[in-house]
């Protein structure tokens, strides 16, 4: 069952369906959905697990959560995965008690396409067998936009609105978005970062109003951001597989997640929770670093504090979404609710000394600069192995005597400015040949996907306020 993560004092809790958390994912009192209990995957699990596909262990653990959904959808969900380059990750090892859990070889080339790509399939197949047409909006930091846009391409029951904050992406984030070309696509530049774009699409998810504009033209409101838990389930199965096919023994892993929303963090913990090899888990951030203060000192505090343009910008977020789910999993609803509404009304919370020892006994957490970023970049590429600026915040957290799994979110086509001062210590001059260079000189490819967008037309032109939003996509949708 999936309950809410905000109750007030003395408030019962009531439980909704995975199929009606994915298709409307606002909980009252503005709170998210979050699973009361977590299986619990044993000896027997893991074992078998060791020489099982990553699509069935997907199955074996959803099939554990009894949801109402059916073996059937999950498995078309994930033949989703199909059309990656692998099935569907791939795990190298770095070095000697390093290896890099690779995430993102789907078609945008990010780790949001593991969990984007079936939660697409199931949407759409629900919305079908409901005879229901919905409208799912996204806010972006850069991948979610793009995945989101790629999934529903096409889909017959969803429109799809995306929300991306104006030269707070990268060019080639910005390409995958403005070519996105389908009648039933529909992308904003918000003139904001990406906090006002998630706080506008967090506020429209709980309008009435809103939602009364969109039922009068049969449209039902849903999200694929990470406030959806059915993003979140999807992520928790690529952390159990890491720890599976990295070390059958079952000996304890580190996890080294870069986090700016808290999802794939998050994911990490319920798979800990659920039995997986997972020692502890660092949150690496960069210079927007409220989640390295919360794990550190307990506090997070917005107060006085502008977001930060950095070279790893899906991860430029203050306001992080899961970690309510978090403080839902180890306090409570009743707490959760006091702490969110807290940092809403006064943009800051602390926890107590105990609260934060228990965070502690899982979570580390450090940040990276610009410069940090850099230097491990060129430490990775000087052993022959090309990595993202947000993949290279997970440098700095390495622990000695334990192996270490450094997720890796997106792949470094994306990023080919930055890659090229990391390595080269200059300016990009021309981003599609210097990237053409780059991976001949690494002797790997460029993704069709990407190298083709140099070339697309620009589909979406839309620009908007903040305070335009709501107009404008009940404009969109006329």
């Amino acid at each position: 069952m999936l309950v809410n993560t905000r109750l007030n004092a003395g408030e019962a809790q009531s439980g909704v369906s995975l199929s009606e958390a994915i298709l409307d994912p606002a909980a009252a009192h503005g709170g998210l959905y979050a699973p009361d209990t977590l299986p619990r995957l044993d000896d027997e699990f893991f074992a078998w697990a060791a020489g099982a596909s990553y699509a069935d262990i997907a199955l074996a653990i959803f099939a554990k959560f009894k949801f109402d959904v059916s073996e059937e959808e999950f498995r078309a969900a994930l033949s989703r995965y199909e059309s990656f380059d692998t099935d569907p990750v791939e795990i190298h090892k770095f070095d000697e008690n390093v290896y890099i859990n690779e995430l993102w070889h789907g078609p945008t080339r990010a780790f949001k396409d593991m969990a984007l790509q079936p939660f697409g399939a199931l949407v759409d197949g629900f919305a079908a067998k409901n005879g229901k047409k919905y409208l799912v909006m996204c806010a972006t930091s850069g991948d979610t936009g793009p995945a989101t846009l790629e999934t529903f391409k096409g889909a017959k029951n969803v429109r799809v609105v995306c929300l991306y904050p104006i030269g707070a992406t990268s060019a080639v984030q910005r390409l995958q978005m403005v070519t996105a070309d389908a009648p039933n696509l529909a992308v904003i530049g918000v003139k904001g970062n990406f906090d006002d774009a998630q706080k506008a699409l967090k506020t429209l998810l709980n309008d009435a109003d809103f939602r009364a504009a969109l039922a009068a033209k049969n449209l039902h409101l849903s999200a694929a951001n990470s406030v959806n838990i059915g993003r979140i389930l999807f992520q928790v199965i690529y952390h159990v597989y890491a720890c599976v096919k990295i070390n059958a023994n079952r000996e304890p892993l580190n996890i080294i997640v870069p986090s700016g929303n808290f999802g794939d963090a998050l994911g990490a913990y319920y798979a800990r929770k659920m039995g997986a090899n997972i020692a502890t888990i660092g949150i690496a951030s960069n210079a927007n670093n409220t989640l390295t203060q919360l794990i550190r000192e307990g506090r997070y505090d917005l107060r006085g504090r502008a977001l930060t343009p950095t070279i790893s910008p899906a991860m430029d977020i203050l306001v992080s979404s899961n970690i309510e789910r978090l403080l839902f999993d180890l306090f409570g609803a009743v707490r959760t609710k006091e702490l969110m509404e807290r940092l809403a009304n006064e943009r800051h919370y602390e926890l107590s000394a105990d609260e934060l020892a228990k965070i502690q006994e899982i979570f580390y957490a450090d940040f990276c600069t610009d410069s940090e970023c850099e230097i491990a970049i060129k430490f990775a590429a000087a052993k022959g192995k090309l990595v993202d600026p947000h993949t290279a915040t997970c440098f700095k957290m390495i622990k000695r005597g334990v192996t270490n799994v450094l997720t890796s979110t997106a792949q470094w086509v994306k990023f080919t400015p930055s890659m090229i001062k990391a390595i080269k210590g200059r300016a990009c001059e021309d981003e599609e040949r210097e990237m053409n260079a780059l991976a001949s000189e690494f002797g790997v490819s460029v993704p069709s996907q990407i190298a083709a967008l140099f070339d697309a037309k620009q589909a979406q032109n839309l620009n908007a306020e903040v305070s335009e939003l709501k107009d404008k996509i009940l404009e969109l949708i006329k």
